[in-house]
């Protein structure tokens, strides 16, 4: 018998055979690169898939870089990849660089340059990590005389910083966000206002300043100040304070704000990425339709602690540290879409595009491919279905997406990019503006992977070539080979693929960190897992091993794709794959039921739809709506209540025969369990049922305050069934399935109906028609009478108690569910109240209801590294006997590399700060903080009353349902 592929270790989609060396062509043969090797220096996913890749090219000789969170600070975390490593000696340690500062960075890279010397590496992988855009790292990798598999850094330098990169964007013609990308030069000249001033700065700080530049006195005061701050990074120095830049900002803030009225703008460090080191202000703007310069200096006023903590969060407040921060203008409609460019330095190429728009915390969470064949594609099949206004949407997508690509190869050619870099763009209906260049692999690389590979022709025989289908190995093959590489074809390969990347966190998308995995399902055809080696198991016992996710990295636990023809089978093939994943531990959150919902929302309603950056949230604040409203139902006491209902309508149909009250109740309590168990299922996780409720949106209606249905309820119930992973398996747990004897009796419903529908020349989608011809006592389908008279009967049974799944649907009636959708133009129409940021704040504790505490304490909203001042040096945000405000600040907490300042839910007196430790103390999700007095006094709420509330609404809800 054979055995089953492990689609974990040896799946089709992304492992084969790259050994160029083994070639019959000696063309191809010269672009072997296992004499490469490289010392990887990241962690994640991509050091798993980099570790794959280079033993697939036949590089041997790697290796890896630990650092002390890999193993010490978090137990039971230790880098999961080891597993398929038998060679400790290319296993290297060096303390951690991303919370580093300037000094320990330096004295970290030149550890790393040494390890790689001694052990004889000859090139680097930085992945998607810190170190992948740190151009004093890449220059130092090279002084060094090592191969930096990545943009150079005289790239890095034009292209990754934010500033820089804007600037050069603006040389080769690329459309930018309206902003100001000098903010510290500004600094500068309003310390130094004249040019003399800053002339004596170059000489009282011995500062290595080109004498031609310092004396051309066309240059503005703004640009020989950037001169000055250059040669200030150069030696360690700061001309101005945290403090005084702060206020700059403020200040051009404040100008945004009156040039750009009803807008938010955006902060971003220059050496920001990943979400890491943003920041936007002035949303309480948005809604006045004049703003007086009173509300915008209120706007502006947090402007200074902002610029604070996205220089802290990306570790820029050291001496010296290039502390620049972008001022743009927040584009409020807004898609975000990138290019994924490769170059040798001489030739750039693109290999379509990505959607990233479906993001929180400035955190992507689904990645869409877009390319130019499968817009083509779409806008084809939209004309011949007649959806005028569909195809018109797509066809002004398919423009921009050409320019973006034109333009992005123009920019990469511009900086002489010479690996793989990320053109990010934000899309505005038909217009685009460039954000950023990120000059590094992505996370979400494997989209465009899946869309096209890379044909490497021989310049002197069309018939000699290779294929490249991974961009590591294209990398590889650059940092090897470099100019001697053709310029390549991208040939198509997939025409859709999607990116879900799982993350740990709770309901509410805010991050958990500390959990242990103890159990993972293996992947299925058709899916990709990218993670960090957690699915490998023992290679002794070949059992999965517990994993504990740590609160020290991002919080990504993997990334799962899939591909398609177009791109609802990519999304529906990434919905089996969500709804078949299974991952169980301790104490161990995940958005996987975030992402089931989301996807199948989007099938529901449109997958070509065109979500802006703005959807997460109120889309969360709506999800929070239902489960409130789905909390407020019983099923218990509706089906009880259901019953009554249907003795009362039989004994008032059969006065004289009370054998048939008695039979309908045996009819019903045979379906309680039928009904109610996937009911519950769906009414505990609210993202289960946004899902649900958007893939039958149409099957139901409501008129005169009835629901009435427009496919039989039956077929819809096995449907969920399927929905939710518990179609009957007799190998799998009771718990998990459908019971036996409700399967046996939703087998013979279906049968019973196709039978039916068969002879009655009906198909599913007319079930009105069905139920109508079933009401004629006269046979009809060419049935006799005692036949006929028998399929009313089974029909009337069969349908008993198919009222109570419609209690779902008046959940959405009540929170106006369906008002949230996508339009024809697939523009996403999002309901005005669910951009209320208290209705936000509320809903996101409906999600996850704060930790259990006494009336007398706050405790940690979550585990992380506790900050009780906004940087070193600061106040602390409250004293012991303080009073304070409901919103005020009370402490910071880092979870995943990001900084959270947690405000007060209610206003009250500090009368202790219980926490222990100093600065960075690490706190559990629970831990008391703060013995406060409460300004007001907390009522515990009778359980009773509750109950009563309970049954009282599901009462109100049954009127929409029994006739």
């Amino acid at each position: 018998m054979a055995q089953p592929t492990d689609l974990y270790r040896h799946n089709p989609l992304i492992h084969r055979d790259r050994r160029l060396g083994e070639s019959r062509s000696e063309w191809v043969r010269s672009f072997a690169c296992t004499d490469l090797k490289p010392l990887i220096v990241c962690r994640g996913p991509i050091r798993k898939e980099a570790m794959d890749v280079f033993e697939e090219m036949g590089i041997t000789r790697y290796g890896i870089l630990l650092s002390e969170k890999d193993s010490i600070v978090y137990p039971n975390a230790l880098a999961p990849e080891l597993r398929q490593f038998n060679d400790t000696s290319r296993v290297h340690r060096v303390p951690d660089y991303s919370g580093a500062s300037k000094e320990e960075r330096v004295e970290r890279m030149n550890q790393i340059v040494q390890i790689a010397q001694d052990n004889g590496y000859d090139a680097v992988f930085a992945g998607y990590g810190f170190m992948a855009e740190d151009e004093e790292f890449v220059a130092t990798v090279e002084k060094a005389g090592l191969k930096f598999i990545g943009p150079n850094s005289t790239t890095q330098a034009r292209a990754g910083k934010k500033d820089e990169a804007k600037r050069t964007a603006l040389e080769v013609k690329v459309s930018v966000t309206p902003g100001i990308n000098n903010v510290t030069a500004r600094t500068v000249v309003s310390k130094f206002p004249s040019r003399k001033q800053l002339l004596a700065v170059i000489e009282a700080r011995k500062l290595a300043v080109d004498p031609r530049v310092a004396a051309d006195e066309k240059l503005s005061l703004e640009d020989l100040a950037d001169q000055i701050l250059a040669a200030c990074y150069a030696t360690g120095q700061d001309l101005y304070t945290i403090d005084e830049l702060g206020a700059q900002v403020q200040k051009e803030v404040v100008a945004m704000f009156k040039e750009h009225p009803r807008s938010r703008v955006r902060l971003k460090a220059i050496g920001g990425g990943g979400g890491k080191g943003q920041r936007i202000l002035g949303g309480s703007l948005l809604a006045l339709e004049k703003a007086t310069e009173q509300d915008i200096a209120a706007a502006a006023v947090e402007a200074p602690a902002l610029v604070r903590e996205v220089l802290s969060e990306v570790k820029a407040t050291g001496a010296g540290d290039n502390k620049n921060v972008l001022i743009e203008l927040n584009i409020e409609q807004t898609r975000h879409n990138e290019i994924q460019l490769l170059g040798n330095g001489e030739w750039c190429v693109t290999l379509g595009g990505r959607d990233c728009s479906l993001q929180m915390h400035e955190q992507k969470l689904l990645e869409i491919s877009v390319t130019q064949e499968g817009l083509a594609a779409a806008i084809a099949r939209a004309e011949k279905a007649g959806k005028a206004a569909e195809a018109k949407a797509l066809a002004t997508d398919l423009e921009i997406l050409k320019r973006m690509e034109a333009d992005a190869a123009r920019f990469g050619q511009a900086v002489g990019l010479d690996s793989a870099s990320t053109f990010e763009c934000i899309v505005d209906r038909d217009r685009y503006y460039f954000m950023e260049v990120n000059t590094r692999i992505q996370v979400e690389h494997r989209v465009s992977e899946l869309c096209y590979s890379l044909k490497f022709t021989n310049p002197s025989d069309a018939g000699d070539f290779f294929v490249v289908e991974s961009l590591v190995e294209a990398m590889a093959l650059l940092a090897r080979h470099k100019k001697r590489l053709p310029k390549p074809v991208r040939v198509p390969r997939f025409p859709a693929s999607a990116e879900a990347r799982l993350n740990a966190t709770d309901a509410s998308l805010s991050p958990h960190a500390g959990g242990v995995i103890r159990f993972w399902s293996k992947p299925i055809e058709g899916e990709i897992r990218d993670d960090q080696g957690i699915s490998l198991p023992n290679p002794d016992t070949g059992m999965f091993m517990r994993y504990r996710v740590a609160g020290a990295y991002d919080s990504n636990i993997a990334l799962l794709l899939t591909k398609g023809d177009h791109r609802l089978q990519s999304y529906q093939h990434l919905s089996t794959v969500l709804s078949r994943t299974s991952l169980r531990g301790q104490d161990v959150a995940t958005n996987l039921e975030f992402h089931y919902g989301l996807v199948n929302w989007f099938i529901g309603q449109n997958v070509m739809a065109k979500p802006t950056t703005r959807f997460v949230v109120p889309y969360l604040t709506l999800v929070g709506q239902l489960k409130e409203e789905a909390g407020k139902i019983d099923t218990v006491y509706a089906f009880l209540e259901m019953k009554r209902h249907y003795a009362r309508k039989v004994a008032a149909a059969n006065p004289d025969d009370p054998a048939m009250a008695k039979a309908m109740s045996e009819v019903l309590d045979r379906k309680g369990t039928l009904l109610t168990r996937p009911m519950d299922r769906l009414l505990e996780d609210p993202h289960l049922l946004s899902g649900w409720l958007s893939l039958h949106r149409n099957d139901y209606r409501l008129e005169g305050g009835k629901l009435t249905w427009r496919r039989n309820p039956l077929v819809i119930l096995q449907e969920t069934y399927e929905y939710l992973n518990m179609a009957w398996d007799p190998k799998a747990p009771a718990a998990e399935v459908i019971w036996e004897h409700d399967h046996a009796l939703l087998a013979r419903a279906m049968r019973f109906y196709a039978g039916v529908r068969k002879a009655l020349g009906l198909s599913e989608e007319q079930f009105k028609e069905l139920d109508e011809v079933l009401a004629k006592e006269a046979p009809q389908g060419g049935y006799d009478a005692a036949t006929w008279e028998r399929i009313r009967a089974a029909h009337l049974g069969f349908e008993a108690g198919k009222e109570l799944l419609g209690l779902l649907f008046t959940i959405a009636e009540k929170v106006k569910f369906f008002g949230f959708r996508v339009e024809e133009d697939l523009d996403v129409t999002i309901p005005a109240h669910l951009h209320d940021a208290d209705l936000q704040v509320r809903m996101k504790k409906v999600l996850v209801p704060p930790p259990q505490t006494k009336a007398d304490e706050i405790v940690a909203v979550s585990g992380g590294m506790y900050y009780g001042q906004e940087a070193p040096g600061r106040p602390r945000f409250v004293q012991e006997g303080m009073h304070f405000e409901k919103g005020q600040p009370l402490y910071i907490i880092e979870v995943m590399k990001m900084f959270n300042t947690v405000r007060a839910p209610f206003s009250g007196t500090l009368d202790k700060i219980i926490i222990q430790g100093g600065e960075g103390s690490i706190v559990q999700k629970g831990q008391p903080l703060f013995k406060i007095t409460p300004d007001e006094k907390h009522v515990e709420v009778d359980p009773r009353e509750l109950e009563k509330q309970r049954r009282s609404a599901t009462g109100e809800a049954l009127k929409a349902i029994l006739k």
